[in-house]
């Protein structure tokens, strides 16, 4: 019995413990990366008349509210599947999960993914892909969706940051081959959070 309790203390422990709060922070060290990466002829996905007047990205207001402390199912018994791209580029990837959250009161779920390649290499192996597209997209935000990094939990809690959703570069740049956002990832309500449409 006492194993039990021990038990139930320990899981609870460790549930609450995994749950991160909103840093402003964080999401403003974001926006600085990714304007800089993108200022940058080097690392900038911008075609080359677009580079030569940027200055930012066009994001919206910061909101705590974006922030989620989702619940992590691990998949299972999944299979390798080629993920559909803007281009002929078919790159592998696995469903590694869903994640289960609420957003003004509304239930919702995403699956995440998991890239074949670069779960070989070091620097992304723990690295979890999650496309998404709400009612903003084509509208406020890019239409083919956006893109959210997300590392594999310890847990079964998953902190999403919607202030971090950022666009395929294909939203730039016809050059680019990107994944496009799975059917079942197709969120019914607004995110009015991260990078909005270019132009």
């Amino acid at each position: 019995m006492k194993k039990i309790a021990f038990l139930t203390l320990l899981l609870t422990f460790n549930f609450g413990f995994s749950q991160k709060k909103f840093d402003k922070k964080e999401t403003e060290k974001f926006q600085k990366t990714i304007n800089s990466e993108y200022a940058d002829p080097k690392t900038s996905p911008l075609m080359e008349e677009d580079l030569k007047v940027f200055k930012t990205l066009d994001f919206y207001p910061i909101n705590a509210k974006y922030f989620v402390n989702a619940k992590f199912v691990k998949a299972k018994n999944e299979k390798v599947f080629e993920m559909k791209t803007t281009g002929t580029r078919t790159p592998k990837y696995i469903k590694y999960g869903t994640l289960y959250f609420t957003l003004d009161g509304t239930s919702l779920k995403l699956n995440v993914y998991r890239s074949i390649d670069l779960s070989k290499t070091e620097e992304y192996k723990d690295h979890l892909f999650l496309p998404f597209s709400d009612l903003t997209s084509g509208k406020e935000s890019y239409i083919g969706g956006r893109y959210i990094d997300l590392k594999i939990p310890k847990g079964n809690i998953i902190a999403v940051d919607f202030n971090q959703a950022y666009n395929p570069y294909c939203a730039y740049n016809h050059k680019y081959s990107c994944p496009l956002v799975p059917l079942e990832n197709d969120l019914n309500v607004e995110i009015k959070a991260g990078v909005k449409t270019f132009h």
